[in-house]
């Protein structure tokens, strides 16, 4: 087993120790060569007051940069070589925007100076950032390779396939970090011999409850049938936890666009990615959303006042709705909305509300056609439960509904719910299971194309939609 927090502890301490190297590396450099070329005399190397703030500040820089670029995610898969790439852009990154900050008031015997002292902080931070990032992924790799360290591995498929995979994963000299727990099969399947070696954990019914039992890490599916819909709900039961699902090379046609080829222990497996949205982007995409967020509540105060005497005035009930959706992998969180129904609009059981609804209230039909009543959820975005843009977030009892005709409506739960979607702005509010079911397709695309260039446009045309007063 594993401690994510630890490692994680290593590889910040590694960073700031060698921010701290090269800072002072770069100090001797400058004082030795640059300022003494400057004032023709051998200049003293001392610890000024420049030099103490760099050591306090800089270290707090490159770990937030590395955080930002999503380093220190997946800290126990790291590749050596992407390793080199990543750290060799962020400290590029980060070494052009220091010499803005720190180093262009310096004074120096000429511009060539600004070269060398840039191009050497660069050498310095980088060769020291990467060593001893290569050291701590390095011995990782060892305690993996020796089962020291493993991931707690569930086999999907009980047949010749998941006996072979197993057999394949058992017989390596190198371990790639896999500890089979167990393995669970369909009832119609033709089985092996598998449980000769490994529990049989029963029916792929109860895959949910095992995936929280065993701690599961990762998820190999080499299971016998490669019917769609089958294929389908179980990657939506398994992904819906953010564990990592890899599956047997002839499957890669059914969920092209998903996946992408990952070689471990020998045999080629087809890993499922969780989102295509770098990591950079992600982090942007969430500063985006709290800085948006934040704006907009306060630039839209005053108007929040006036909508709250409005639906006062207007009908009986609070001014604010509230009601469970189910978010990012599944977790229910509450939603905030401006009342637009009746207070016993659902007195007969949740439904989905139309374009001629005589449930809603006067005020309530006009804050729907420019979308205002979705305002409040600007809190949500602002705590974390919810994005600017994705999915929009449903009901546990809708949901029941949509994933018995699309099971893949759980792969939705890999994001964020947005106050605004592609679904959305294509197709509109759904009035009924079948409308959320056609409006899924351009959820899942976004999904797929995840990018923030997306979100811009996206939020684009829900800003021309309120304008027009288009909603419904």
């Amino acid at each position: 087993m594993k401690n994510s927090f630890r490692q994680t502890f290593f590889y910040i301490c590694a960073d700031v120790l060698a921010s701290v190297l090269s800072w002072l590396g770069f100090i001797y450099f400058r004082k030795t060569f640059i300022e003494t070329a400057v004032y023709g005399i051998d200049v003293p190397v001392r610890i000024d007051e420049k030099a103490i703030i760099g050591l306090i500040v800089l270290p707090i820089f490159w770990i937030f940069l590395a955080w930002f670029s999503g380093y220190y995610r997946d800290i126990y898969r790291k590749s050596r070589l992407r390793e080199l790439g990543q750290t060799f852009v962020t400290i590029a990154i980060g070494s052009v925007i220091l010499f803005f900050v720190l180093f262009l008031d310096d004074v120096v015997a000429n511009y060539k100076s600004y070269y060398y002292a840039i191009f050497v902080f660069f050498l310095l931070q980088f060769t020291t950032t990467y060593v001893f990032r290569l050291l701590i992924t390095s011995r990782t790799s060892r305690l993996i390779h020796k089962k020291k360290i493993w991931f707690n591995t569930l086999i999907i498929g009980g047949g010749l396939k998941a006996e072979q995979l197993y057999q394949d994963i058992q017989n390596e000299k190198i371990s790639s970090g896999n500890k089979v727990i167990g393995f669970v099969h369909y009832d119609d399947e033709v089985n092996g011999t598998l449980a000769k070696y490994i529990e049989d954990l029963g029916n792929i019914n109860k895959v949910k409850q095992l995936l929280i039992k065993h701690e599961i890490e990762e998820v190999i599916i080499a299971i016998e049938n490669t019917d769609h819909n089958r294929l389908q709900r179980l990657i939506s039961d398994v992904d819906e936890r953010g564990i990592k699902i890899k599956m047997i090379p002839d499957m890669y046609d059914i969920l092209s666009g998903f996946v992408r080829i990952s070689s471990i222990f020998g045999t080629p497996l087809i890993e499922v990615d969780a989102l295509v949205m770098p990591q950079w982007q992600q982090s942007i995409k969430r500063v985006l959303d709290i800085v948006c967020s934040l704006l907009a509540l306060l630039v839209c105060f005053p108007m929040f006042v006036l909508l709250f005497f409005f639906i006062k005035m207007d009908s009986k009930g609070p001014v604010m709705f509230k009601q469970p959706r189910i978010g990012r992998w599944g977790k229910t969180f509450t939603i905030y909305k401006f009342r637009t129904m009746k207070i016993d609009a659902e007195k007969d059981g949740p439904a989905l509300s139309s374009s001629e609804d005589n449930r809603m209230t006067k005020t309530g039909r006009w804050l729907r056609k420019f979308r205002l009543d979705e305002f409040p959820q600007f809190y949500n975005v602002l705590i974390g439960t919810m994005s600017l843009v994705g999915p929009r977030p449903e009901r546990q009892f809708f949901i029941d509904q949509i994933v018995d005709i699309a099971p893949h409506y759980k792969l939705l739960h890999r994001v964020k719910p947005g106050i605004t979607s592609w679904g959305q702005v294509k197709y509109g509010y759904a009035e009924n299971v079948d409308q959320m079911v056609e409006r899924l397709k351009y959820d899942i695309l976004y999904i797929e194309n995840m990018s923030l260039a997306l979100d811009f446009k996206i939020a684009f045309y829900t800003v021309l939609t309120i304008l027009k007063a288009e909603g419904k």
